[in-house]
């Protein structure tokens, strides 16, 4: 059946669907870089001609927006969650922040890697950074209300904290491969979590010990 008038579901062919290309594609833009790709160097990675490539996908450009709002829709979607969450105080809300990052940075590795890599070269990218500064502000945000409250030290600017906190979660693209299976994306959510707030200090020796 032929896909409803304006659509831009594209037909596939055996042994390949619009995921296996997406896959590729992305696998390669963090390998080599978006604009060092060609479409013709993704239908050589799966086997295929470039003319082939365009049954499942309009364009180079469309492949990026896919993988891009993958990454940004699964952020917006913890955010929301722990938003529309009315039992939670300021600093629970901004530790599950963190540690929601980071699953969703291991879960949504590929695509989360390639937002933090996009420049703002094409419109596309433009736009992807645009959801990203708002993201960072709700990220910000958070932070603020927290200093408010109490649960965070008030000596440092709410902004830098945010930074160096989200800086560290998105640090993990640089090392953290194959969906974490030499750590675990909880542990790797509890390690983080419990240095960014707990930081490395061992606690003094109970004195009734």
């Amino acid at each position: 059946m032929e896909g409803s008038p304006g659509t831009t579901t594209r037909r596939g062919r055996p042994g390949h669907d619009q995921q296996a290309v997406l896959r590729t594609a992305v696998e390669l833009f963090n390998r080599q870089g978006y604009d060092a790709t060609s479409v013709g160097d993704v239908a050589r990675e799966l086997g295929l001609t470039k003319s082939a490539i365009y049954h499942h996908v309009p364009s180079k450009e469309h492949l990026l927006r896919t993988a891009i709002d993958e990454a940004l829709d699964a952020l917006v979607g913890a955010l929301d969650d722990i938003a529309a969450t009315d039992d939670l105080d300021a600093g629970a809300r901004l530790r599950i922040a963190v540690r929601r990052s980071v699953t969703v940075l291991v879960e949504h590795l590929p695509a989360v890697t390639l937002l933090l890599r996009v420049h703002g070269n094409t419109p596309v990218q433009k736009a992807a950074l645009a959801r990203r500064r708002t993201i960072d502000e709700r990220l910000a945000d958070m932070v603020r209300a927290a200093v408010a409250e109490g649960a965070v030290r008030d000596d440092l600017d709410p902004l830098l904290i945010s930074r160096l906190l989200f800086g560290t979660v998105n640090s993990l693209t640089e090392w953290v491969h194959g969906g974490a299976d030499e750590v675990g994306a909880e542990a790797l959510a509890d390690a983080i979590t419990t240095l960014a707030f707990d930081g490395l200090s061992r606690r003094p020796a109970d004195p009734a010990r």
